[in-house]
């Protein structure tokens, strides 16, 4: 051994043989004995465009741990890699290349760019790898998926077309958070809600037939007041009693709007008032639905006002209309459009069931509360995607808008053929799959299944999910929801192990604008991927953020230094291992202590 511990030599040395003696294949063992006991853990798939943060670094020490601790146990232990192909943020990565050389994905059409972003992938999609592999992750390298390679893209549309047949999938007009940007639908987990400072605007709307008599709203957004549809009161509001069922005058528009009795109305603010305008916001929708009203869309894919505006304001971008009509918009704008939509409210019911009974523990206990609370109250989940990068969904239409949901282009047009009773022309719908859709599957899907193989039967349920509280609701919630709808019951894991924060060492979140982000590749190269893993798991008690400082890392480097010069102390003085030693034959009492110790470890 050298005289000085010189991690980055030592341990590049040693990963490498580790990965070229196959340690971390499934069935590999210390002493090359398995007692055929599974314990398997699915790494949380990172985003193929992304690089390892620190949230990462803890992530996957605390795996690492679980699983080096059960192959030393004897165990067959899966510590499953893979990429996620992350449709939204890769395909703005390859446009924003585009750009630079002046073009759009529309200047190359839809073949030729999703076969520029498969050639971005080759180039620079295993980056994160490398640094797993730098961090010391012992996954099983030799069976990496990709949420887009073949056997998964088969397991995404199986799933699609069971639920579709089975009813819990479906296409529907709703209201959507719009991208116009990106030209696509985001879900509502996936957009963060800010309140802003605005204007309050106020607008006296004429009552029809009545001269000189008005009714007064107040509006954040003047702008979709050009699809108002309707005015909201409170029913036991005495300021309109007389004025429920007659109608007001848009102004600008010049249409008459009815005046409904709602208690979505609030008497208390303002002046009890509300103008709705179902097409563009959320409560307004539902508003719109219980007193039956029409549902005008005034803004076109690029949120620019469209026909069903008076004639001087078709057009307008946003910035142009802002002016126009006194208003500042929001980044995403509610917009009614068809998309897909997957039951989660069914898929949820024995989801919760499965938590309640004890078959999946959370770990804090406390997290199940929160999972309860977003699967108690869960919303259809919309799952199309207007962008060209991800599963493209396997529906065809037919001449009338009929719909063929199948597995492949044949089976829709011989399912059209059977249906039409002639062959006809179908035209597949363009839209792909929410990312999360197939990382839902993550936990079956890469063990083979649909097909029912070895490692499928061996291996799964997983034993334990490691992963943040942030994701919850996007991965943690879908993929019980599909492990029990598609594993005949059979949870996708056993416990689900919630990890805190790493913070500064002030308690503060870290971010690029406050100037306090820790790069755990620079951590690495200057103390070691070993000084950092000791770290980030000594600071990782339950339910406690990690306060993370380089004079931590720092103290534990000189720690694992301690340990390098005692481990050169024994083999200097000739401590070296002995064939066929029998620990009970320790006399003294400190050795004792020390064999028993070292036992119990292993329990």
């Amino acid at each position: 051994m050298d005289k000085t511990y010189q991690p980055d030599a030592v341990e590049a040395r040693i990963y490498g043989q580790w990965e070229e003696n196959g340690s971390f294949g499934c069935g590999h063992t210390r002493n090359g004995e398995s007692n055929g006991e599974s314990y398997s853990i699915v790494i949380p798939p990172p985003n193929v465009t992304g690089s390892l943060h620190m949230g990462h670094a803890l992530n996957n020490t605390l795996q690492d741990i679980l699983a080096r601790f059960e192959r030393l146990r004897g165990k067959d232990v899966l510590w499953q890699p893979g990429t996620d192909h992350a449709g939204i943020a890769t395909q703005m990565v390859v446009e924003r290349q585009l750009a630079e050389d002046g073009k759009t994905r529309h200047d190359l059409g839809r073949d030729a760019f999703i076969e520029r972003v498969w050639e971005w992938k080759a180039e620079s999609g295993g980056t994160i790898i490398g640094q797993l592999r730098r961090l010391g992750a012992s996954c099983d390298w030799q069976r990496e998926r990709f949420t887009m390679d073949d056997g998964l893209s088969a397991a995404v549309r199986k799933v699609f077309v069971t639920l579709r047949k089975e009813g819990l999938i479906y296409r529907d007009k709703r209201l959507v958070n719009w991208d116009p940007k990106l030209h696509t639908a985001i879900s509502d987990l996936e957009v963060e809600q800010r309140e802003t400072n605005g204007s309050l605007w106020y607008f006296k709307y004429p009552v029809e037939g009545e001269e000189g008599r008005f009714i007064t709203v107040a509006t954040t957004r003047p702008e979709t007041m050009l699809g108002d549809t309707a005015v909201a009161v409170h029913p036991e509001d005495e300021r309109y009693t007389g004025l429920v069922g007659k109608n007001v005058i848009l102004p600008i528009v010049g249409r008459p709007i009815p005046i409904v009795a709602d208690e979505y109305s609030d008497p208390e603010k303002g002046s009890g008032a509300v103008k709705i305008t179902p097409a563009h916001d959320f409560n307004d929708f539902e508003v719109g639905k219980r007193h039956d009203l029409p549902m005008i869309s005034i803004f076109d894919i690029d949120a620019n006002l469209n026909d069903e505006v008076p004639e001087h304001l078709r057009g307008l971008s946003r910035e142009e209309a802002r002016r126009k009509v006194i208003e500042e918009m929001e980044g995403l704008e509610p917009r009614l459009t068809d998309q897909w939509f997957v039951d989660a409210e069914t898929l949820a019911k024995p989801s919760i069931e499965a938590v309640e009974n004890g078959d999946i523990r959370f770990v804090p206990k406390h997290w199940e509360n929160t999972y309860y609370e977003w699967m108690r109250n869960i919303q259809p989940w919309c799952v199309s995607r207007q962008i060209w990068w991800g599963h493209q969904i396997p529906a065809w239409y037919g001449p009338d808008g009929e719909i063929f949901v199948e597995m492949t282009e044949e089976e829709a047009y011989a399912a059209a053929e059977a249906h039409y009773g002639k062959k006809v022309d179908l035209e597949r719908d363009p839209d792909v799959l929410d990312t999360w859709f197939s990382s839902a599957l993550w936990p079956f899907s890469t063990l083979g299944w649909p097909e029912e193989t070895p490692e499928l039967a061996h291996h799964y349920p997983t034993s334990v999910l490691v992963t943040g509280f942030d994701i919850i609701f996007f991965w943690v919630a879908r993929m019980i929801m599909m492990g029990l709808h598609f594993r005949d019951g059979v949870v996708p894991f056993r416990d689900v192990y919630i990890h805190a924060l790493v913070r500064d060492e002030h308690g503060q979140k870290m971010s690029k604008s406050k100037g306090n982000v820790m790069d755990p590749l620079e951590l690495i190269d200057q103390y070691g991927a070993d000084a950092l893993r000791f770290t980030l798991t000594a600071l990782a008690a339950q339910g406690r953020d990690i306060k993370l400082s380089a004079g931590r890392i720092e103290g534990y480097r000189n720690f694992v230094t301690k340990i390098w010069n005692a481990a050169r102390f024994t083999q200097l003085n000739g401590c070296s291992p002995v064939v066929d030693y029998d620990p009970a034959a320790c006399k003294l009492t400190v050795n004792k202590w020390i064999v028993g110790e070292t036992a119990r470890a292993g329990e």
